[in-house]
């Protein structure tokens, strides 16, 4: 299987990349999300560390059972070849109704076909208080012309 666009990355074919993973993720489904992965993608997230699309399923599906209304927006911060790095930032809330922005880099690294092969992640949370949100769509993709990071100040 092959997942276009393809390594070496040009500016262009990388921001294809992101937004078709940010629009992934914000689907919230972590069977469609691990296709974009090799079958043996290497992942740390946080402070742990997963191989596998069904440690990746499990480990989605746990995420997003704890962040609600879960709204994403990545941005190419830099490519080379046939690796990626994105800055994103996230809002969501616990099932307290305690909302959150998270922010954080990424590091993607991709094999030839196209898949992520090894994804890097550091985040870290900002409580938030529910009129600070800055992520308003319906649960869905993020739709054209929301705003990106730098417009909403992130």
């Amino acid at each position: 299987m092959s997942r276009p666009p393809l390594p070496p990355f040009t500016r262009e074919t990388a921001l294809q990349k992101v937004r078709a993973a940010e629009d992934g993720w914000n689907s919230r489904d972590p069977s469609r999300v691990a296709l974009a992965y090799s079958p043996d993608s290497v992942w740390r997230n946080r402070s742990d560390f997963l191989q596998g699309r069904d440690a990746i399923v499990a480990f989605l599906t746990g995420k997003w059972r704890r962040e609600l209304d879960y709204r994403l927006v990545k941005g190419l911060w830099a490519h080379d070849d046939n690796r990626i790095a994105v800055r994103f930032a996230y809002e969501w809330h616990d099932a307290d109704g305690n909302w959150f922005r998270s922010y954080g880099n990424e590091n993607w690294e991709f094999a030839a076909d196209g898949l992520m092969a090894r994804r890097i992640a550091s985040i870290n949370d900002l409580a938030i208080a529910e009129s600070e949100r800055l992520l308003h769509w319906p649960l869905s993709p993020r739709p054209a012309g929301h705003p990106e990071l730098d417009e909403l100040g992130l």
